[in-house]
């Protein structure tokens, strides 16, 4: 039967159109639905929204042709300094220290502000024929069988395509319409995420430094600003994002310590409750999941945009093979493929972060001694060290072919 394209990709963000250029190499059409309108989308001025993109995912926009008109915004990270601490005392003696000259490859990843990832995607998708990119447009019902999926938009238009892709997020509309339940639990915790102007360089340094109530991550942006993501308590949280940026800054200064000297806001301020939240399947009848859609981890290792692109890497990788083989790329056989890929990665992944929020995001004496002690054998053995970098860029497992930077 006619299909109006391939792939129905719900979910305009960044995993999306990410999936939409990637399928396009292999010769599939797609049709990107996001229920944001373009203008959201496209604008210009910096609003404090960034991404540590991990060297694996940097090689994945390479191969979409995207970094080569990305690279001059980004930030490389050169270094990454790991630590614990309570808010006001300064670090613990032992952390971590990991370096990028010691890896052949070069920076871990770089910085990149959201403005710039999403004028790229939305040019690139505008270039591409196999590409129809509808802003502004929700799904309100879907549908599936052994022939085809179908969506039906809130003007009332219905397309058809041979797989359906939900890149929704957390709390995608596509995995509930299908049926499929999630599995997890509230940390009670909530990101802030901001920009911040400081004094002094940063050196391409980015910072982690663990406290009582939550982390808090300073990531080096170009110039003298660094993008924060700072956990506290869900109450706290509340009252912060609810005071002016003054007595915002005067809570943070102790926290942020003064190694970059004077501190101001750059952008607005954001909160994210945060949570762990997996789909307890990434595929069903001629769909599958992506991104947030498919799982949400804890912001602590700064993985969430990166596991979203190895999934996009890996779903494309396979419906290009599965095509080229002249099989269905919709069939049940050809997600699995997908699903058995992607939940070993991600399970692992859920549960690493989930484990060192729960060792960190506390004042015990004797968990503070076992992993300040850690962090200082990690830092101190080589190997080890190596290991720990190379796991961050995104270099180890079976990673796809386009976080290899190879095309499909």
């Amino acid at each position: 039967m006619a299909h109006d394209a391939d792939i129905l990709i719900v979910g305009g963000g960044l995993n999306g159109p990410c999936l939409a250029l990637a399928c396009a190499q292999a010769g599939l059409s797609s049709v990107v639905i996001d229920a944001l309108s373009e203008g959201e989308l496209s604008g210009e001025a910096f609003d404090g929204r960034s991404y540590a993109l991990a060297l694996a995912s940097v090689r994945m926009l390479r191969a979409l042709g995207l970094w080569e008109g990305l690279a001059g915004h980004a930030q490389p990270i050169l270094q990454i300094k790991a630590s614990d601490g309570r808010a006001g005392e300064g670090a613990a003696p032992f952390f971590l220290h990991f370096d990028s000259a010691e890896l052949e490859e070069g920076p871990m990843g770089h910085m990149l502000e959201d403005r710039y990832l999403r004028r790229a995607l939305l040019t690139a998708m505008a270039e591409t024929p196999l590409i129809t990119y509808r802003p502004g447009t929700t799904v309100t019902a879907q549908e599936t069988d052994a022939t085809a999926a179908r969506v039906t938009l809130d003007d009332g238009t219905v397309l058809t395509g041979r797989l359906l892709v939900g890149a929704d997020g957390r709390r995608s509309g596509t995995a509930a319409r299908a049926g499929i339940r999630r599995t997890g639990w509230d940390y009670g915790q909530t990101a802030l995420v901001a920009a911040i102007a400081h004094e002094k360089p940063h050196e391409g340094i980015a910072h982690q430094f663990f406290m009582p109530p939550g982390p808090l991550a300073i990531l080096p942006l170009p110039g003298n600003r660094s993008s924060i993501v700072w956990s506290e308590t869900q109450a706290d949280a509340a009252r912060l994002m609810a005071a002016d940026d003054a007595a915002f800054l005067d809570h943070l200064r102790p926290r942020f310590g003064d190694f970059l000297g004077q501190i101001a806001l750059a952008g607005r301020r954001y909160s994210y409750p945060l949570s762990l939240t997996i789909a307890n399947a990434f595929v069903a009848e001629r769909l599958a999941l992506v991104g947030d859609a498919a799982h949400g981890v804890h912001p602590i290792a700064g993985q969430g945009l990166n596991l979203g692109l190895r999934d996009v890497g890996a779903l494309a990788e396979v419906l290009a093979d599965a095509a080229r083989r002249g099989e269905e790329i919709g069939a049940a056989d050809v997600l699995a493929r997908y699903q058995s890929w992607r939940r070993f990665d991600t399970a692992a992944l859920a549960l690493a972060t989930d484990g060192v929020n729960r060792l960190f995001s506390n004042d015990n004496p004797a968990l503070r001694l076992v992993r300040d002690v850690g962090m200082g054998v990690v830092s101190a053995v080589p190997a080890l060290r190596r290991a720990f970098m190379r796991e961050a860029a995104g270099l180890t497992g079976d990673v796809p072919r386009l976080l290899q930077g190879r095309a499909l």
